[in-house]
């Protein structure tokens, strides 16, 4: 890293080291979260046309994600629409075309290695048929079925032992158990240096009443299941630099690095 780069860095860290440590800031952005929350604010966003129903700050956290780690597979529990299961597969598409500019090479993506795979209890069929013509799909794998049934776990595990760098999201059933035990199924398949990222970890930080018709709320949440994955895995820690950093996110202590 050039020096002038490594100062701008070193600044920015500090700055969101403040941030983090900002009490105002934080009871604001939850608030602001409290408030869009009740209007579906994430479900209003596309990447490449296919909705996503993520925060915006999320996504640019995942790409930078994705640029730091480099990863030759990212698991997906939870589809939805597939704006997900896009965006990882353009990214790992961009991670393509920058190594073969780098190295003087052509490429053609459908001999990529690098692949999504994404797993869901029930995959609509038009959201199948959606995805299945998007240009990204030649990068997309989709299994139906729930994520932490045994068959499927031995599926997913074969298919990430053909990968040397993997990266796991977690974003189906939001309840405490279902979440401990995707952690417990599929972070071991996180490599070294790269992420679990565990979403809507916020559930916990939002009142009881913004989930009437859900299983799930505070204190049986995908937070409750990351600390008590976090207190029984020293391998993994949480990246507090990237919630800090983005003050809105629906993942605060959801960013796991395997160290």
């Amino acid at each position: 890293m050039r020096e002038h780069d490594q100062q701008f860095k070193m600044e920015c860290d500090l700055e969101i080291g403040e941030q983090g440590s900002n009490a105002d800031a934080l009871e604001k952005s939850l608030s602001w979260i409290g408030c869009v929350n009740r209007l579906k604010y994430s479900y209003h966003f596309e990447w490449l046309g296919r909705p996503i129903i993520q925060y915006p700050q999320d996504i640019v956290a995942m790409q930078e994600l994705i640029w730091q780690v480099k990863p030759d597979l990212i698991i997906e529990t939870g589809i939805a629409h597939g704006g997900s299961l896009i965006f990882s597969a353009s990214m790992l598409a961009q991670l393509d075309i920058c190594e073969a500019i780098e190295a003087g090479v052509s490429i053609n993506p459908r001999e990529s290695r690098r692949k999504v795979l994404g797993i869901d209890i029930d995959i609509r069929a038009h959201n199948r048929a959606a995805i299945e013509a998007h240009p990204m799909a030649t990068r997309i794998q989709m299994i139906q079925g729930s994520s932490i049934a045994p068959d499927m776990i031995e599926q997913v595990h074969g298919i990430a032992a053909e990968y040397p760098r993997v990266l796991v999201c977690l974003d189906s059933n939001h309840t405490h158990d279902h979440v401990l035990a995707e952690l417990e199924a599929y972070a071991p398949l996180v490599s070294a240096g790269s992420y679990c990222v565990v979403f809507d970890t916020i559930i916990e930080d939002m009142p009881e009443s913004m989930f009437p018709d859900r299983p799930w709320g505070p204190g049986n949440n995908p937070k409750t299941a990351v600390w008590e994955y976090i207190r029984n895995h020293p391998e993994f820690e949480i990246d507090q630099s990237i919630p800090h950093k983005l003050l809105i996110t629906v993942a605060p202590d959801g960013y796991l690095r395997r160290i």
